[in-house]
Formats: structure tokens, sequence, C-alpha cells
């Protein structure tokens, strides 16, 4: 793609996020959505390729519909109350079908059957940006309005999350589609604690980012596509596939690494509101997940030096990726535990 076109779809991602996370007004909140989606959608898009062409489609239907829902639903609150102040949702069915939106933006189950088959036709660095940055926007405004949603539907949208993308995960063979259900995993516990502790909800979602981003990054780094190629790993960094497993060990929930923190804290208020039940159910979820983490693990440590390897050295360019960033998301991946204190 041309460095000039990519600059300014580039700029517009950034600006359209930052539109949807500083506006008060729902008009703005959705313009800021679809200058996000609209820049997204070249970027998955840009390698001519069948798989990127579908994908792209998929994405941009998807999130069109979402965004023509919060309209719609924002319309008729301020029909029925005057106000398109997004604090001001007051309207019941306007607030359940911006949850449903939001829901559908995000990738929540049962709204979450484009998220894994657009993360596969698109590249790796593509799928590290639908993870990561494409869920900052959404969230802003479940944040925003997390005293106006459906605590119903969202605690309910959670808890089926977290199991089916434990569940989803385990069948998987294509790293992609793994990071999908992790995603969508990940995405149930910040649903089901985004109307009782928001606050709990936000620090979710940067530790998530911060151990995602070293994860998607190691990836890229060895060219590693599905969990065979795993395997050969340690040929390229012996460094970078012993962080890539501490890391995953972090992404999973396991003490003492990052991950655990929000996992703990969200149990935690939880069982302080009385849904020992539900908490547990949402733990006993976290396993599902964990097992393919450990799955990704085995397969990687399996095979370290200096032992044979139990797959085919794949074609591949030398590793020039940058490492600063992914140097530091990985030290915030696995050292963060000990602020648990700071922030109970």
């Amino acid at each position: 793609m041309n460095p000039f076109a990519l600059s300014f779809i580039l700029s517009s991602l950034a600006t359209g996020t930052v539109i949807t996370m500083t506006s008060h007004h729902w008009f703005l909140a959705w313009i800021g959505l679809e200058i996000n989606t609209l820049a997204m959608v070249p970027i998955i898009a840009k390698h001519h390729h069948p798989r990127s062409t579908e994908a792209a489609t998929k994405y941009f239907l998807t999130q069109a519909a979402a965004s023509a829902l919060i309209l719609f639903s924002s319309s008729t609150n301020a029909w029925h109350s005057g106000l398109w102040d997004i604090t001001q949702l007051t309207y019941e069915p306007a607030s359940i079908a911006i949850t449903m939106a939001l829901a559908m933006k995000l990738g929540l189950v049962p709204l979450h059957f484009w998220l894994p088959e657009v993360l596969q036709g698109s590249t790796l660095t593509t799928a590290m940006l639908i993870t990561t940055w494409q869920k900052l926007a959404p969230l802003a405004l479940m944040y925003l309005t997390s005293d106006k949603l459906s605590t119903t539907i969202l605690l309910m949208m959670g808890v089926v999350s977290t199991m089916l993308g434990g569940w989803g995960g385990l069948n998987q063979t294509q790293l992609r589609k793994v990071m999908a259900f992790s995603s969508i995993a990940h995405l149930g516990w910040m649903a089901t604690i985004s109307t009782i502790a928001p606050n709990i909800m936000l620090l979710n979602l940067i530790i998530y980012i911060t151990t995602t981003i070293p994860v998607f990054s190691s990836l890229i780094f060895s060219s590693s596509k599905t969990i065979k190629d795993l395997g050969t790993t340690w040929t390229t960094s012996m460094t970078m596939t012993t962080l890539m497993m501490l890391t995953l060990m972090s992404l999973g929930g396991l003490p003492p690494m990052s991950g655990f923190m929000p996992k703990w804290l969200i149990l935690q208020e939880l069982t302080n509101q009385q849904l020992s039940a539900m908490a547990t159910v949402i733990a006993i979820s976290a396993l599902l997940s964990l097992f393919f983490y450990m799955r990704l693990i085995y397969t990687t440590s399996l095979t370290l030096s200096p032992n044979t390897t139990n797959s085919k050295h794949n074609w591949r360019f030398k590793p020039t990726l940058n490492t600063p960033v992914m140097s530091t998301t990985l030290i915030m991946a696995l050292c963060l535990l000990p602020l648990t204190t700071l922030m109970a």
C-alpha cells in the first residue's frame, strides 16, 4: 500500500476512535465509529486475496449493522427524552438495543459469528489491530453508559461468552482463530463486570491489551500461523520463545502473572455482589481457555533445543520486527500482579 494512503488510513483509524471516546453526543459517537470502520476495511482488504476480501466484507457488514442500530436506538431515545447526551440513556428499549449493538461491535456471544472468520482472513498484524485497538471505542461507550445498559443481558452475554470462547478455541489449529476465541472469552469477563464495577472492566482491558500485543508480536516475529508452526519457534529466538510461553500463561490468568489480576478482582467483586454462582461458572469456564493456552505452550516448549523438532521448518524471511514495544508490553504482561493490592 502507498505510504501516504497508509498514513491517512491509520490517522483516520485513530481519529475515529478518539472522537468516539471523547464525545458526549450520540451522533458524534456514531460518526467516530463510522470513520473507524471505514478506515479498517481497506487495512483488512489490502492484500487483494479472496480471503481478505471476504473478511473485509464480513467486517464491514457487521460493523455497519451495529452502527445503524446505535444510530436508530439513540434517535429513539432522543425522541422520547429530548436529549442526545450519551449519559442520558433513559428509554429502556433504546438501552436494550444499544446493549446488543455494542455486543455486536465487540464480538460478544451470540453476536460473535464474525470475529473468528474476519481474523482468519486477515494478516497477523491486522488481527492484532482488530483484537486490541478496535475494542477501545465500543468499550468506551459501554463504560460511559454502564449504569444505563441492561445488566441482565450483559451478565448473560458475559457468562456465555466466557464459556463459548473457551469451548470454541479447543478444536482450533489456526492461531488467529485461537486468538479470536481468546478475545471472545476475555470480552465475556469485561461484559460481566461492566455494569457492576466499570473501573475493573477498564483494568481488564488494559491487561488484556498488554498481554495480547506481545503474543501477536511473537507470532509475527516467528511467522507462525498454525499450532504446528510453534514447534520450530525456538530456532528463531530462544528468549522470545520462553517469554511467549510466560505471556500465554499470563493470558490464561495463571498467578503470579499480570493476567491473574483482573480475574481475581472480578471474581471478588461478583462474590461481594452475591453472585457467587456466576463467579463459579466463569471461573470454571476460564479453565477451558487455559487448556488451549497450555496446548500452545506445550507445542512451543516440547521441542526446545537441543531436542529435534517435531515439525518441518517453514520457509521464513529473516525476522525484522521492531522489539522495544514488544519488550515493554512483555514486562507489563508478566510483572503487574504486585500492584493488585493498590487497586483492590
